[in-house]
């Protein structure tokens, strides 16, 4: 029994396979490492000086504060600062009035932040697109004005509001309605409707840009087929402006969780701790107490509470796929 004889293999045949110390990928030259550098470099070089200011007004100050954190250091009384580890942490989560102080803060930030400002600038921001003009341009003097004032001059304004002998009970006696002493018996209800007061006209600009970004053909087409205007708010207006709520919601969430002024001065975070909030009770240990390693590892949990919102409300900004 005879067998065909092997086919010789040609001279391409060789050629096509790669040997085994050949790569099947062409390694990059030297040539081109070098302007991927450069090209990296040349896109990095307009963003330089932000990034300067950044890692030196944002990096290195946070990352001081985190290392004050974990130290015993106090403002005056001591010759070094030692460090304690977790111990500021562990005697914030034990002090009652730490925890008091968080609920409160999450309180003030859901009346005031996401029901407050947001609900209200929504509503003057829909009714301000059906009113004339002279109505338009008078709200919206009003609203911006409470939002330029200083905080400390809404401050003053508000707590002559609602002290004692305020505009309020003045208001309730025409009224023959009983009065009250609010700063005193509902101190952070107060101090709420002062950060509603002073900051809705905010919530109030972003809506209305987004108000006016939504196309009148598909508002005037589903009011044609019927749909009233609680449906069409629900289904066409929010929906259109899901994007715009995600980012006045966080934003307006992380100033909230910073006011310290317009609190300080209605009610210096009493009577008692009933409006002490985290800020103002980061300054009493701070400031009054001298504890300043304790108050900076209570401004990091408060910096920590910032973060969780952010990403919360950043998976509610995700594009849609």
């Amino acid at each position: 029994m005879t067998t065909a004889p092997r086919q010789a293999a040609g001279p391409d045949a060789t050629k096509s396979a790669p040997g085994p110390r050949q790569s099947a990928y062409q390694q990059p030259t030297p040539r081109n490492d070098h302007r991927t550098v450069r090209r990296i470099l040349a896109q990095l070089l307009p963003l330089s000086p932000a990034l300067v200011l950044l890692i030196l007004f944002l990096a290195v100050p946070i990352g001081y504060c985190a290392y004050i954190a974990f130290t015993d250091l106090q403002l005056t009384g001591q010759a070094h600062s030692s460090f304690v580890g977790f111990a500021n942490f562990r005697t914030a989560f034990k002090d009652s009035e730490f925890l008091n102080a968080v609920w409160l803060t999450l309180v003030f930030t859901v009346l005031s932040s996401l029901i407050g400002q947001n609900t209200l600038g929504l509503a003057l921001a829909t009714l301000m697109q059906r009113a004339s003009k002279p109505i338009r341009t008078l709200t919206g003097a009003i609203v911006i004005t409470a939002w330029v004032l200083p905080e400390v001059v809404a401050g003053f304004l508000l707590y002559a509001f609602f002290r004692r002998e305020g505009t309020l009970n003045a208001i309730l006696d025409w009224l023959h309605l009983p009065s009250e002493n609010w700063l005193f018996t509902l101190p952070i209800l107060a101090v709420s409707f002062a950060n509603v007061w002073r900051g809705t006209a905010f919530s109030m600009l972003v809506y209305s840009a987004a108000l006016n970004e939504i196309p009148k053909e598909i508002t005037e087409a589903a009011e044609v087929d019927g749909a009233g205007g609680w449906r069409r708010m629900w289904h066409i207006t929010l929906p259109m402006i899901r994007r715009s709520i995600g980012t006045n919601l966080m934003l307006n969430t992380l100033q909230t969780l910073s006011v310290f002024g317009l609190i300080w001065v209605m009610t210096r975070g009493g009577p008692g701790n009933k409006s002490q909030t985290l800020p103002l009770y980061m300054y009493e240990q701070a400031f009054q107490n001298s504890m300043i390693g304790y108050a900076t590892a209570v401004a990091l949990l408060l910096l920590l509470v910032g973060s969780l919102f952010s990403v919360i409300y950043m998976r509610l900004l995700r594009t849609e796929v």
